[in-house]
């Protein structure tokens, strides 16, 4: 029997071919090849192609989840699955059908919904991935966060840094549904991500309902900046955003647009983005978060950004282009926006399937990261932007 070692197969292919730019396909270069193989190298010049586009190439496509089909998954999963410890959450991820299966809606961004049955409880934990919950229908639901019992309710945005313990309850007769949004993706991939346990159970006092949070009590004050706020965490010390507070700010910017001053994104098209009250600056240090509100019959001009973006339309109804796939949308439903394709919407709600009378469309995105790292473009049609 021989005892000498044998060399592991390379997982590094090199194929010599017959193209423009390319070196002349001779014994010799196969013989290069073959060396580069066996000693796990990779020459540039055959592969600039895909690691240097001359554009942004996603591997996620555009696609579209359904709201009444996830509810009714999710209605069944409650039916089906317990929550508790091992689990964690009934949590059920939209996978992007080009990302081989994995639970992301995009390489970067996470987008699950979460439901919970009546009186149900999931367990405390922590994690590294910064994350948040957005209300599209329901209440009764509390989170605690670090001890603070954070009312949910519909149209609320609840955003919560890494490493905050949080656990939830259904303190009501029915159950709830809303989403989860985070990072996982990217953490995963920078291979940063830590988790923890925390206690099996809340506390007789973390199961109060107050009206307002603590958080919201000290940071919910427009413009006002609490001086004994002590440290600063990495995310935004306001643990709820209410929708009557978005409600407002929206409908005064299409209404002053209305009067004749301005103040909407474009024409019909009011926006706004939810910030830190501490500093300004995006919510979390990986995710950002904005409320969309577009008049009936209006249009947006079609956009390009670097980095994805996942939408949920809270209320009304529409047409919304992603590259070259085109839907009508109604409330619920949920699209993945990869990078560098070109998204547009119109409204088509009225005063039958909004509230508002306009639709709403949430949105959060990976921006923060590329313009940290200054990769950040956006090019809106017919600008030379």
């Amino acid at each position: 029997m021989s005892t000498a070692a044998t060399t592991p197969e390379s997982p590094v292919r090199l194929r010599a071919i017959d193209a423009p730019d390319q070196p002349d396909v001779t014994p010799a270069l196969e013989d290069l090849y073959r060396g580069f193989e066996q000693e796990l190298l990779v020459p540039l010049w055959t592969e600039i192609g895909d690691l240097m586009p001359a554009r942004p190439r996603s591997r996620a496509v555009p696609h579209l989840w359904r709201w009444e089909n996830l509810r009714r998954l999710a209605a069944q999963a409650g039916d089906l699955v317990p929550v508790g410890r091992g689990g964690e959450r009934r949590a059920i991820a939209l996978a992007n059908p080009a990302l081989g299966g994995r639970p992301f809606a995009t390489p970067t961004l996470w987008a699950a919904i979460q439901y919970l049955m009546p009186g149900e409880d999931a367990p405390e934990h922590r994690h590294t991935q910064h994350a948040f919950r957005f209300v599209v229908e329901g209440e009764g639901v509390w989170t605690v966060v670090g001890g603070d019992a954070v009312p949910m309710r519909r149209g609320d945005f609840l955003p919560q840094a890494g490493w905050n313990w949080h656990a939830h309850h259904n303190a009501t007769s029915e159950p709830m549904a809303w989403i989860d949004g985070l990072d996982i993706p990217f953490q995963y991939v920078t291979e940063t991500q830590f988790f923890e346990f925390g206690r099996d159970e809340i506390s007789d006092a973390e199961r109060i309902t107050p009206e307002r949070s603590r958080s919201e009590r000290l940071w919910g004050h427009p413009g006002l900046r609490p001086l004994p706020a002590g440290e600063l965490t990495p995310g935004t010390p306001l643990l709820s955003y209410k929708w009557e507070f978005t409600d407002r700010a929206l409908a005064d910017q299409l209404a002053l647009e209305a009067e004749g001053f301005g103040g909407t994104v474009e024409p019909g098209h009011a926006a706004v983005r939810y910030i830190n009250p501490a500093t300004g600056a995006d919510v979390l240090p990986t995710l950002r978060a904005e409320m969309h509100r577009i008049a009936r019959g209006a249009e947006t001009a079609p956009v390009r950004e670097t980095g994805s973006s996942v939408y949920q339309v809270f209320d009304g109804s529409g047409t919304v282009t992603v590259g070259d796939r085109t839907w009508t949308v109604t409330r619920g439903d949920l699209f993945a926006v990869p990078s560098w394709q070109p998204f547009s919407a119109r409204s088509e709600a009225g005063s039958t399937d909004s509230d508002s009378g306009a639709l709403d469309l949430f949105r959060f995105s990976d921006s923060p990261v590329f313009e940290a790292l200054q990769l950040n473009r956006t090019h809106i049609e017919g600008t030379t932007r």
